[in-house]
């Protein structure tokens, strides 16, 4: 499920500080990155089921593994993780609402943080 009208997509931020943003927030980095691209992912557990948050971004300028690498953000997804398939952002996914509440609360608080950063 894309989560758009946030305004969060398009946005372009240093990785140093859309790192601190994002994980402050409960995004995971991790190992999901290259030198051109970028991943952050927010996991929710919901009776049973477990759901990602996804913000995804490219450079625009530098690369990741350099220190002042400028991205590039893109439409936030959400998905729902199978066993053992992987993770589905199909529109025809059924998501809870408070997932999805709690989903573009989160992206609007990232979006206010980098809104200050500007």
């Amino acid at each position: 499920m894309k989560i758009e009208n946030i305004g969060i997509e398009n946005e372009v931020v240093e990785l140093a500080r859309l790192t601190d943003i994002m994980e402050d927030l409960g995004f995971v980095l991790a190992g999901q990155w290259d030198y051109e691209r970028v991943t952050f992912d927010r996991k929710f557990e919901n009776k049973g089921d477990t759901f990602y948050l996804r913000l995804s971004g490219y450079t625009v300028e530098g690369d990741i593994g350099g220190s002042h690498a400028m991205i590039k953000l893109m439409t936030p997804l959400l998905g729902k993780h199978y066993y053992p398939h992987g993770v589905e952002y199909g529109e025809g996914e059924n998501f809870p609402s408070n997932v999805v509440a709690t989903s573009k609360s989160l992206l609007a608080q990232a979006k206010q943080r980098m809104d200050l950063l500007k």
